[in-house]
């Protein structure tokens, strides 16, 4: 019997918008898959506890840059941040293969996997990056703990606004700033209020570690990348040998971020002569011990106020690399802290004031004066005023999930 050729071609064409209809059914009943990238010690934290909120409300597969902690929360390390966690301007050039090779890499997946998001955590120098190859991909950029932009370099947040779909900042001055440049942001609050407590009393803590009690202590939290430890442990270390001299009886804990080389740490201690506990993965522990500390400028002045612990902050990079950055600077403070507080709490020793002499004299001051503590922490007080109250990351999943749930979106 003749078949109509029409009749076939409407065949033809019924099988296939068919298959098409199943293609589009089977991809709404899978779980949606989301880049997540961090590209340091303290986004690890942030994003890996982003993921464990993300799961808790719905089914999803989770895969990107990151280190142990993202690991552990059960996202698909494609990349590990240890090649890309570098900073400053002659260090990025040293580094230049391996960052291009884990660019490669996040982008290759990102077309493989087709994510419904990529959530880049901070780290604009890569991310900004990131974002503008996946845009043409596709794929819907949002920005978890945004760039401090207002800061250094403020002109950078119109490339934010061409790139990315939302963004969620941590800190409450920065929705206006975000928003005014017309970038839809959301004020969460900070990751870490609410998270970073102690979990040993100083007395449990100076037991384990064969300190004594009765004697001031002394934390250091040299940095979390090796670059950070290298340039900044020995100054610390000769520091203590000067506070010990004349200030006596003192004990001293270097606390190595997680992903650190404590190898290195330690022979950098065992260098230097000083007697000194080098802890790993116990960080608040040992700031919740410590009378006073020196801490690495960054996310770690933000756990020391948050434990309510008098502090200098230090940071050092390259001469080239401080010359280069200076004229892109536009705040007369470098510490969270004192950007937060908007006036000087915590004394900085920067570039060229990073020396031991100031160091050991800026730990003179805090262990031998109770009101030089007092003053300091009335500051740290306001500091952890601004921050927001708890669950900020909470709410950062609940605003990936409406997003994600957003008509248009490959999931309904």
């Amino acid at each position: 019997m003749a078949t109509c050729r029409g009749c076939l071609r409407q065949t033809g064409d019924f099988k296939t918008e068919f298959a098409e209809g199943t293609e589009k059914k089977r991809l709404l009943k899978m779980p949606p898959t989301l880049l997540l990238s961090a590209g340091e010690a303290s986004g690890d934290m942030y994003a890996a506890q982003l993921a464990a909120e993300l799961k808790k409300r719905m089914d999803v597969n989770i895969f990107g840059m990151g280190g142990p902690q993202m690991r552990a929360a059960g996202v698909e390390v494609v990349t590990d941040y240890s090649e890309v966690a570098v900073l400053g301007i002659t260090e990025i050039i040293s580094h230049l293969p391996s960052l291009v090779r884990a660019m490669r890499r996040l982008v290759s997946e990102a077309r493989k996997r087709k994510p419904t998001l990529a959530i880049l955590t901070d780290f604009p120098g890569f991310h900004l990056r990131l974002s503008r190859k996946l845009k043409p991909l596709g794929i819907k950029n949002v920005y978890f703990v945004c760039p401090q932009f207002w800061a250094w370099r403020p002109w950078r947040v119109r490339i934010v606004r061409r790139r990315f779909a939302h963004a969620l900042c941590i800190f409450p001055f920065e929705e206006k700033f975000y928003g005014d440049a017309g970038v839809p942001t959301k004020f969460i609050g900070h990751p870490l209020v609410g998270r970073v407590y102690a979990s040993e009393t100083r007395g449990q803590f100076a037991g384990r570690h064969g300190l004594d009690p009765a004697q001031p202590i002394v934390t250091l939290l040299p940095g979390s990348r090796a670059g950070e430890i290298a340039r900044h442990l020995p100054t610390m270390l000769a520091a203590c040998a000067e506070l010990r001299q004349t200030q006596g009886k003192v004990s001293f804990v270097v606390a190595v971020a997680p992903g650190a080389d404590i190898a290195e740490v330690n022979r950098m201690v065992g260098v230097s002569g000083v007697r000194a506990v080098v802890v790993h993965d116990q960080t608040y522990n040992a700031l919740a011990t410590a009378d006073a500390a020196l801490v690495c400028s960054g996310t770690a002045t933000i756990e020391a106020a948050l434990l309510d612990v008098p502090m200098a902050v230090v940071y050092k990079v390259t001469p080239v690399t401080a010359a280069l950055a200076k004229p892109l600077v536009r705040t007369k403070f470098f510490s969270m802290v004192n950007l937060i507080a908007g006036r000087a709490v915590v004394r900085e020793l920067i570039q060229d004031d990073f020396t031991p002499p100031a160091c050991s004299q800026q730990l003179a001051r805090l262990l031998g004066s109770a009101e030089a503590r007092q003053e300091l922490r009335q500051g740290l007080a306001e500091v952890r005023e601004k921050l927001g109250p708890p669950g900020a990351v909470e709410r950062a999943a609940e605003e990936i999930v409406v997003l994600l749930r957003r008509p248009g979106s490959r999931i309904g």
